[in-house]
């Protein structure tokens, strides 16, 4: 199959009416059966830090762990397009933002980067456009700004937050960005900001109208989480997998099962 391009994600949408579908990757194993799963995106998110690290929050990842993780989910995906996050402090100003974003594309072979904000960050999403690098905006609960959120929860629910969010995504889709991240703002929100931008929007928590969907690939495959949010649908429980198979383990280790005559030299 052939590299899926950004013109190929605003397609989806312009042309050809068709549901886009993203996911998170981390590494290697996981990034290669998700582009053989022929998903159009692989986001090598900031969640890393809470997925994979240990993190209580994605403020702590650093461009130096994302570029290591951003590396390996290149060397696996042949087919998707491989958008990688800008971790907090990456993007404080044009200068910084030009710099890292350039990284994630010279060195972890990504073809484009993901910025959350609206308005505060136009200049860098203009200054990113210009200089020929693609860019996802994010828009609605962002993360990386949880704290003055008010924590994980849904953005837009009143006429003033939906209305300030609707015009941050034509404020995005005028600078450039060539695709935009809608997460946990009410269905009706993300139905009408989907209406009212030319360029894809890929919902996290947003609603059925949007013009893709996606999620956290531990979240859908069912590992451990001490919160599941409402928006994921586990399509496995790979945790109780995990744990049978590691007790059968230790119990035929302890009770001098394994290894087998077979299984030794």
């Amino acid at each position: 199959m052939s590299r899926i391009t950004v013109k190929d994600i605003l397609n989806r949408k312009l042309k050809e009416k068709r549901k886009i579908t993203a996911l998170t990757a981390y590494d290697f194993p996981f990034a290669k059966l998700v582009d053989e799963a022929d998903i159009d995106i692989v986001l090598v998110g900031d969640s890393v830090g809470m997925v994979c690290l240990g993190y209580e929050s994605t403020l702590p990842v650093s461009m130096r762990e994302m570029i290591h993780h951003a590396k390996a989910v290149s060397r696996a995906a042949k087919h998707a397009l491989i958008v990688a996050d800008m971790p907090f402090g990456s993007y404080q100003g044009v200068e910084s933002a030009l710099r890292n974003a350039r990284r994630f594309l010279k060195e972890a072979n990504a073809h484009a980067v993901k910025l959350e904000g609206g308005k505060p960050i136009l200049a860098q999403v203009k200054a990113l456009v210009r200089s020929g690098i693609p860019v996802m905006g994010h828009l609605g609960m962002t993360p990386q700004t949880a704290g003055q959120l008010g924590g994980y929860r849904v953005q837009g629910k009143t006429q003033v937050d939906a209305g300030r969010i609707l015009e941050d995504a034509r404020s995005l889709e005028e600078a450039g960005v060539f695709a935009m991240v809608l997460e946990c703002v009410p269905k009706v929100l993300g139905k009408r900001i989907t209406r009212s931008v030319r360029v894809p929007t890929i919902g996290i928590g947003a609603g059925p109208d949007t013009d893709g969907q996606i999620l956290v690939l531990h979240d859908l495959l069912g590992f451990d989480s001490a919160i599941q949010p409402r928006f994921v649908r586990r399509y496995a429980q790979i945790s109780r997998v995990v744990r049978r198979a590691l007790a059968r383990y230790r119990r035929d280790v302890v009770g001098k099962k394994f290894p087998s005559a077979k299984e030794s030299f």
